[in-house]
């Protein structure tokens, strides 16, 4: 049987600014150089933010809207597709997209991917 790792709570309290950031979009890593199979980390976006047209290069990424009101665009604009809290959206490897948050309170997104790349010296 092979060895078995302990698991891994990170307090919401714990998290730090991590990576590239837009501006009134708040990145932190939750969990990201654990394992090569997954990572998790969490999106704030300040009212009335939006972040640029991006994709999330090779890998799926499963987005899950906990607090908030926030807009997935995508097809060059054309298609927006809004999340309440509690609700989930799958954005395919290299999908064009943006998100954003036009309502008056913040949004929190959390995104869970598979085989995370951090850049060195970030948590």
């Amino acid at each position: 049987m092979p060895e078995q790792k302990p698991v891994v709570v990170r307090e919401s309290s714990s998290l730090e600014v991590s990576g590239g950031q837009t501006e009134g979009m708040i990145r932190s890593n939750a969990l990201v150089g654990l394992t090569p199979n997954i990572c998790a980390s969490r999106m704030i976006a300040k009212p009335h933010t939006a972040s640029a047209v991006h994709h999330h290069g090779e890998q799926d990424t499963v987005v899950f809207s906990f607090s908030g009101y926030g807009t997935v665009v995508s097809e060059g604009g054309n298609k927006r597709q809004n999340l309440s809290p509690g609700d989930f959206a799958l954005i395919p490897y290299v999908f064009q997209c943006l998100e954003e948050n036009s309502a008056q309170d913040a949004d929190c997104f959390v995104y869970v991917q598979g085989i995370c790349r951090t850049p060195r010296g970030q948590r």
